[in-house]
């Protein structure tokens, strides 16, 4: 295959940089200076050897929960029978878990002396498992000046500042939806921070060390429905925060592009946009009539006014994991207006706490799941090749650290999570052509990473770190396997534009950011598309070495909480909305009227349903994923309830009729292991006098 000359030229400084590179090491390894202390840490700058790791590796043990001793606790603080300082103090609920390999999965079983047993699955690539935990790189510095704000006991975060700060300003949303792992419109009182509480987490996050850059997400509920949302971005923007993002459900955006520029130059630049899949139909789960309009008029608006878009998708096995590649088509259709996705693999906890084995057995979805499902809907990625831990790019983080030097006011965002919690992938775009490769199919990233660990850890100035920075990138690069138009000097590029080695202006991100500066940063030619998989824990699956290294703190009226320990875990959520209520359901209507809520196919009234994306009509156009359907099982805590109160009516005879063909279907519908044909009418003729089984439609 030919090659246009430059990729020639390229190929041939890879191999003059891979020999210097040789000297270079050597002379980095000779009189390795001490690491400083940065501005923005009272600790020094960690050397690669001076990381520490998790217990990683199967089989291994760990301390996990029991979730049927963790509900009865929790329901007993909320009731007032015992303090929420038992907390601090005992480890409530806590059993020890086993991570194993069996029948080709990792699996995390363990037992309770009272509850029994319980078992999960972490992943069906044990591959691609030991891959992720084999190239962590190792813990950031250990938090500290955050004696205050970090006191959860079992639950407390211990390494690492986070990356992303979560500030739930209500609890009242304008959707009634599942999945909601906060139970969103459900619990009977409201929970909404004043403007003192508002400016408090934000003064208190800042004092925490390492002080590094962060995203501050608001969240909710809808937090666009708080009267202080555009404050509180103004307000995250003006104590330094970057990176300020709505998580949102669209509909207020959608509605109004007047909003959406209030919004921008208040200071928001991210919208985490909740977004489960291509048309209507695809979305028909959450209810509400027209909300794939909502998405497509949301991301129009908000484009417009300069806010950048993160659709993040829910993926819950047999009710829309066969989007992931439709939605991942989609972004790359629209490369100038969409960079990246975050793929969320469900999490039983809010309104699915409960969920039955059968249920979380059908609808349980890994990150391993994701990497499957991303190559074969859409041929793009290796599992154990293109994918990393979130926390792969902890290394790069040091090198933006090291250049900047002591004086900086910030450190690096830097990922620093459990190998276990969060992957992404990146993609190389071309904007104009649509070509795409994965990065590291033309990028060696684990030698890459190794080869920066050796320039931090020299500590050698700034000057002799980007020197080594080029020689790195060089002999890593093949520039024979890169995008056709790409060249060697667009990928510097976007490593200085991520890590700000050099003083090149690629358009501001901070205070006095204009449309000009957006534009400017939208200019690339290359899209540097990330996928992500954050998979949430619940109380199946729950390991405390994954929450100590947490980067999604929630911000809350009793400290910075880990978000896994926040909505699941012991269920700090629920624990301090309680203590913490703003009023009740009752009181709040009296004093404020009701919300409106979009549920029951009620449909967004929009103005104009007019965009500029590009779609694909056949994906837009497909019906809704029914495998749970038609194998009866039921997709949500609602359906559960209906088909209980259905089970109590049945006579043993029809019921052992009835368990008979639904292990049946579940066989062949969801393992797809059973060749013999059942169908719902076939079942359903089985049992005679019995209600009908009911799977309720959207």
């Amino acid at each position: 295959m030919s090659h246009a000359p430059v990729k020639y030229v390229e190929k041939g400084l890879s191999f003059v940089a891979n020999g210097l590179w040789t000297v270079y090491a050597a002379a980095s390894r000779i009189g390795q200076r001490p690491s400083f202390t940065p501005k923005w840490s009272d600790k020094p700058l960690l050397k690669s050897w001076e990381k520490t790791k998790p217990p990683l590796g199967f089989p291994r043990e760990t301390d996990s929960l029991c979730p049927t001793c963790v509900r009865e606790a929790r329901q007993s603080i909320i009731d007032g029978n015992e303090d929420v300082s038992i907390l601090l103090n005992e480890k409530v609920g806590e059993i020890k878990a086993q991570i194993i390999e069996r029948d080709g999965k990792i699996l995390m079983v363990k037992d309770c002396p009272q509850h029994g047993h319980f078992d999960d699955v972490m992943s069906i690539d044990p591959a691609m498992f030991r891959h992720l935990e084999e190239v962590f790189p190792g813990r950031d510095i250990a938090a500290h000046n955050d004696e205050t704000l970090h006191n959860h006991g079992s639950s407390t975060i211990k390494h690492g500042r986070g990356s992303v700060l979560t500030v739930d300003l209500t609890n009242r949303c304008n959707m009634m939806c599942d999945p909601c792992f906060m139970d969103a419109n459900q619990v009977g009182f409201v929970h909404e921070l004043t403007w003192d509480d508002i400016k408090t987490v934000l003064n208190n996050a800042v004092s925490i060390k390492p002080r590094r850059q962060m995203s501050v997400q608001f969240s909710g509920g809808e937090p666009t429905l708080s009267p202080h949302f555009l404050d509180a971005v103004r307000y995250a923007k003006k104590v330094g925060y970057n990176s300020v993002q709505a998580a949102t459900n669209g509909i207020e955006f959608a509605k109004s592009p007047e909003f959406c520029r209030q919004a921008a130059e208040a200071g928001m630049r991210y919208a985490y946009l909740q977004f489960d899949g291509i048309g209507n139909a695809a979305n028909s789960h959450r209810r509400v009539g027209n909300l794939f309009d909502v998405k497509l008029r949301a991301i129009e608006n908000m484009w417009n006014a300069g806010i950048d878009i993160v659709p993040v998708i829910t993926i819950i096995n047999g009710v829309n994991n066969e989007q992931v590649g439709r939605v991942i088509e989609f972004a790359l259709d629209n490369p100038k207006r969409i960079s990246f996705l975050s793929f969320q693999p469900v999490s039983f906890t809010g309104r699915d706490e409960e969920v039955t084995p059968e249920r979380r057995a059908a609808q349980r979805y890994t990150l391993a799941h994701l990497a499957h499902d991303v190559k074969n809907q859409t041929g793009i990625g290796e599992p154990t090749r293109d994918w990393f831990p979130i926390s792969f790019i902890g290394n790069f983080a040091d090198f933006g650290d090291l250049v900047k030097g002591s004086g900086a006011e910030w450190g690096n965002l830097s990922c620093g999570c459990h190998p276990n919690c969060g992957i992404g992938m990146a993609v190389m775009i071309d904007k104009e052509t649509k070509e795409r490769t994965a990065v590291t199919a033309f990028l060696n990233a684990p030698r890459l990473s190794k080869d920066i660990a050796v320039i931090t850890d020299a500590a050698r100035g700034k000057a002799w770190s980007i020197l080594g920075m080029g020689l790195a990138l060089l002999r890593n690069y093949d520039a024979f396997k890169s995008p056709a138009r790409m060249k060697l000097t667009d990928l510097a590029q976007k490593f200085d534009k991520a890590l700000g080695a050099t003083t090149r202006d690629y358009g501001k991100v901070g205070a006095g950011r204009t449309m000009a500066d957006v534009e400017k940063r939208r200019s690339d030619k290359f899209l540097f598309m990330f996928i992500a998989g954050m998979w949430f824990q619940d109380l199946f699956n729950y390991d405390f070495r994954r929450t100590e290294m947490c980067i999604i703190p929630y911000a809350t009226q009793m400290g910075e909480i880990s978000f896994c320990a926040y909505n699941t875990g012991i269920g700090w959520r629920q624990i301090i909305e309680k203590m913490h209520m703003t009023a009740t359901l009752t009181k709040w209507y009296e004093e404020h009227g009701r919300h409106e809520i979009f549920a029951g196919n009620k449909a967004v009234p929009l103005n104009s349903t007019a965009h500029s994306l590009v779609l694909n009509p056949e994906a837009v156009a497909a019906g809704e994923q029914r495998d749970l359907v038609d194998a009866g099982i039921a997709r949500n805590a609602r359906e559960e309830q209906v088909q209980a109160r259905e089970q109590a009516k049945r006579t043993p005879t029809e019921q052992a009729h009835y368990n008979d063909g639904m292990a049946r279907l579940y066989r062949q519908v969801v393992l797809k292991e059973d060749p013999s044909l059942v169908s719902i009418n076939m079942l359903k003729s089985t049992i005679k006098k019995a209600a009908p089984i009911s799977v309720i439609e959207a």
